[in-house]
């Protein structure tokens, strides 16, 4: 069933829709989908290494788009959806502690969350709730989302053949270790 899937994606990676969906799990992560893009993202860059660069600009346009749109969920509809957000990722509790602080720090917050597995919509929907400076968020996005998918892809279009050819051969190790470190990060983000 893994390899099933894992060709599966590869098959998505080479299709002609393959930038759109990229963008849509990339702008949809980046403010209430809980899988990031880089699962897409790195097969693509695997299945076709020449468009690395195209594939990364992608995911960093489509995921800061989305960054505003989770913005705006903190901005203007924090109660209806925003709050269970937060809740789901257990944070709900730390908010008010939290949002007096935020904004002295939130350009720090957002490019932290933006390159590592911190999930980046639970930044996107507080820098809206306390009301960051809307451009403040979109250049610490900017940087960071483009920082965490350009090193990615700059990884594979460098390294790409190797790093094929372990995941192909140790595909469940490799899914292993992903789902240790996706489900950590939850962890982290619930308890921290």
């Amino acid at each position: 069933m893994l390899r099933a899937l894992y060709d599966w994606t590869l098959s998505l990676a080479r299709s002609p829709y393959a930038l759109w969906a990229l963008a849509f799990v990339a702008f949809i992560e980046s403010s209430v989908f809980p899988i990031p893009p880089d699962v897409l993202m790195i097969a693509m860059i695997i299945a076709a290494p020449s468009r690395a660069f195209l594939i990364a600009a992608v995911a960093a346009v489509a995921s800061v788009a989305g960054g505003v749109a989770g913005y705006g969920i903190g901005f203007y509809a924090f109660e209806t959806v925003g709050r269970p957000v937060l809740e789901f990722y257990g944070k709900e509790g730390y908010f008010a502690e939290f949002a007096e602080r935020y904004n002295e720090w939130g350009a720090w917050a957002v490019l932290v969350a933006g390159v590592t597995p911190f999930p980046y919509k639970v930044i996107t929907i507080l820098s809206g709730v306390t009301g960051l400076s809307l451009p403040v968020f979109i250049v610490a996005s900017i940087i960071a989302r483009s920082l965490r998918f350009f090193i990615v892809a700059a990884l594979l279009w460098k390294f790409g053949t190797p790093i094929r050819d372990f995941v192909e051969r140790r595909l469940g190790l490799v899914f292993t270790v992903f789902m240790v470190l996706l489900l950590g990060g939850f962890v982290a983000v619930r308890y921290l």
